[in-house]
Parts: C-alpha cells; sequence; structure tokens
C-alpha cells in the first residue's frame, strides 16, 4: 500500500512538473498556425487536396530538431539567442541581420492584422473597429501584463486553434482517401505545386522563433533538470501545430477542392465554406483565422522586441516596468501601431508585403539557423551539452534542406521569366 501511495505521489509531482513547465513549446509551435500559415494550408487544400498533407510529417520533425536545440541553449547558457550572436560574431554582423529581422517581423505583423481585419469581415466587422480595438488590447496584455498571465492567455489560444477540428469534420471528409493520399500522393510536379510544398514546410519555420523560444525558456528560469519536461512541452506543441495544419487542409480539400473553388487567402476560404459546409462551418473557420491573427499578433513583435534589445544590450521582459526597459516597450508599441496602421490604409499593397516579408525571410533563416548550430556546438558556451553527432546530422541536414527551399523560393520568379 505504501509503495502505490509512493506511486502516485511520484506521478503527481511529475504532472505537476510538468504543468509548470508547460508553455514555451507549446506557444512557440502554435504560433506557426498564423494568418499566414493557415492561408498557406486552406490554399493547399483547395488546390490539391489531400495530396499535399504528407508535407506536414517532414514538417513535423524540422521543428523539433530545431526547437530542442533553441530550447537546450536556453536552459544551459541561460542567454537568448541574440545576445550569443553579438557575442561571438561582432555588432556589425548582428546589426545587419536584425535590421532585416525587424523589417521582416513588421510586415509579418502586418499579415497578422490582415487575418484579423478578414476574419471579423466575415462576421460583418469593419477593420476600422477590429484592428483598433484588437491592437489596443494586444498592447495592453504585454505592457501591463505579468508573463505568468500572458502565458496563460496564450495556452488558451493555443487550445482554441483546434476549432479547425470541427470544421473538417463538418465538411464529411474521405478518411480512406485521406491515408491514402498520404502513403501514395498525387498531384502534378510543376513550378506551381513545388512552390506549395516549399510554401507549407517554409511556414513551419521562421527566423523569429528561433529567438522567442529562447527567450521564453530564460523567461520562466527552466534548468537542465526540467529538460525532460521541457521536451514532452516542445513535442506536444509540435503535435499541436502539425494537427491543426492537418485539419485546416481536410476541411479545405473535402469542401473546395471537391467543388473545384478555388482561393487566394484564408478568409475566401471562410466564405466559400458556407454553402458546402453550413454557416456554422464557416463561423468556426473564420473564428480560428482571428484567434490565430490575434495571437500572433501578440507573440510577433513580442518575440521582435525580446530579440532586438537582446542583441543590443537593453534590458527586455514582460515581468519589468516601462522605466526598466523602456527601448523593449517603445519597440514593441512601434511595431504594432505601425503594422496596425498599415492596415488601415485605403487599399494598402498587402500582397506586396506579404511577398517581400517573405523574401526577406527566405534569406535571414538559413543565416540565423547556420548562427545557432554553430553556437549549440560551442564547448566554451554549451560544455557538455553540446550536439551529439546525430543532432548534427540532423542539424544540418536540415540547414541544407531549407536553404535549397529558400532559394527556390526566391529564385521562382526567375524561373518564370522562361
Amino acid at each position: 500500500m505504501f509503495k502505490d501511495k509512493h506511486k502516485r505521489w511520484s506521478l503527481f509531482k511529475k504532472i505537476g512538473i510538468f504543468l509548470a513547465i508547460l508553455g514555451p513549446g507549446i506557444i512557440t509551435g502554435s504560433v506557426d498556425n498564423d494568418a499566414g500559415g493557415i492561408t498557406t494550408y486552406s490554399v493547399a487544400g483547395a488546390l490539391y487536396g489531400y495530396n499535399l498533407i504528407w508535407t506536414l510529417i517532414p514538417s513535423f520533425l524540422v521543428l523539433i530538431v530545431i526547437q530542442e536545440m533553441n530550447a537546450r541553449m536556453g536552459i544551459v547558457t541561460g542567454k537568448g539567442l541574440a545576445d550569443l550572436i553579438r557575442e561571438n560574431a561582432g555588432v556589425k554582423v548582428t546589426f545587419f541581420i536584425f535590421i532585416g529581422l525587424l523589417i521582416a517581423d513588421i510586415g509579418n505583423t502586418t499579415t497578422e492584422f490582415a487575418g484579423v481585419a478578414g476574419s471579423m469581415e466575415v462576421f460583418h466587422v469593419s477593420k476600422y473597429v477590429s484592428v483598433p480595438v484588437v491592437g489596443f488590447l494586444v498592447w495592453i496584455l504585454v505592457v501591463k501584463g505579468t508573463y505568468k498571465v500572458a502565458e496563460r492567455i496564450f495556452l488558451v489560444f493555443s487550445v482554441s486553434l483546434l476549432t479547425y477540428v470541427i470544421s473538417a469534420i463538418l465538411g464529411k471528409p474521405h478518411w480512406s482517401e485521406i491515408g491514402h493520399s498520404i502513403i501514395h500522393p498525387d498531384f502534378p510536379i510543376n513550378g506551381k505545386s513545388l512552390a506549395m510544398i516549399i510554401g507549407i514546410i517554409g511556414t513551419t519555420i521562421a527566423p523569429w522563433m528561433q529567438f522567442y523560444m529562447q527567450s521564453s525558456v530564460i523567461e520562466k528560469g527552466l534548468k537542465m533538470k526540467n529538460y525532460k519536461y521541457t521536451m514532452i512541452d516542445i513535442i506536444v506543441g509540435c503535435i499541436a501545430t502539425v494537427v491543426v495544419a492537418f485539419f485546416i487542409m481536410v476541411a479545405c480539400a473535402s469542401t473546395l477542392y471537391e467543388n473545384k473553388i478555388p482561393i487566394e487567402e484564408a478568409k475566401d476560404a471562410a466564405l466559400a465554406l458556407q454553402p458546402l459546409a453550413g454557416q456554422f462551418a464557416s463561423q468556426v473557420f473564420a473564428f480560428g483565422l482571428f484567434v490565430a491573427s490575434i495571437f500572433s499578433a501578440t507573440i510577433l513583435p513580442l518575440a521582435t522586441a525580446f530579440y532586438v534589445c537582446e542583441a543590443f544590450g537593453f534590458e527586455a521582459g514582460i515581468d519589468k516596468k516601462w522605466d526598466e526597459a523602456p527601448e523593449f516597450y517603445v519597440l514593441y508599441t512601434s511595431i504594432l501601431v505601425i503594422s496596425a496602421g498599415i492596415i488601415l490604409i485605403p487599399n494598402a499593397p498587402l500582397i506586396a508585403i506579404s511577398l517581400w516579408t517573405q523574401v526577406i525571410n527566405g534569406v535571414l533563416l538559413p543565416v540565423v539557423l547556420v548562427c545557432m548550430i554553430l553556437l549549440v556546438n560551442n564547448k566554451k558556451i554549451m560544455g557538455e551539452y553540446v550536439n551529439k553527432p546525430l543532432n548534427n546530422i540532423i542539424g544540418w541536414s536540415t540547414v541544407v534542406v531549407l536553404v535549397i527551399l529558400s532559394s527556390m523560393l526566391l529564385l521562382s520568379p526567375v524561373f518564370k521569366m522562361f
């Protein structure tokens, strides 16, 4: 009996530790499913049906590998990735990398506010109401809140993304066809399908994610004794990310693809679902887009403010007051105001903004990953916790694949000229 009680107590203790550590992995993974990601998955499902769902498998593996390195580096060093890059690469290299990242993240945040505007238009709410209100609430959450409060709200947002499961089920998917398409996909191999595959895999990992993951691990005060629980958090987050992406693709494949209805953005998918799967399915899809957009509109500028301040030696953190970290809060506020302001400009070139943001991300991502892998292999920095040979094989292979994919994505407009 004593042994049984001890086992139960040990189990409860482990669950308690995991719940206390829960957050960084799930939040970072969930932000992958932002307005841009939802659009990519929606268009993939509408154009190719179930035939590109297989791409979520390599995406899942890439996400786990990269996030594990970030978490381990943050736990061991107690420093953010930006800090480590500045200390080891110098101020000049750091300056150019982070100016590019800042510009890209303003574009990314603008895309998130576009998602807020588009999703609320499905509910007949003008962008001139939805965008300022959401922008103000997001600002209040970060500036006036604490890390614990913000993290709990972010976790609720993460769970809310599972509403896409409802949209998919209401679309009455053909499960046997889904299984067959994953094992034996059937689609034309051309520039358009290749670009779509690149988009799906590429949307899983973005430069800002590496900085946010590492900073959030530090902000939470995790240690190496928590490593196995942190890994569970990362794996759960990656699974949740891929599950949401899977059901978005299924929802659009089982309705839009079967009825040959083309779309250009996630809002189009929400509107097109109404006559096919019912008004409820349409509204649930739009709600998911809204949650994802507001979630990412909070995290993206927060991550940017974190790593830019780290890179240049300024104080940063949600738990710090305005006078303790003025640069952090001014930068965060500026990104929000600029991004929301762009959306409110009549006829703003949102497609061009998204395109150039993607280009900058594509150029910077391999640079950030190379810096990260070099750092995590530096014994002076990581001690006994440097990458093992298998980690390096997977890590460098990931970098090579991402470099190739990013290069193909950047060069695809050139190929179209011939």
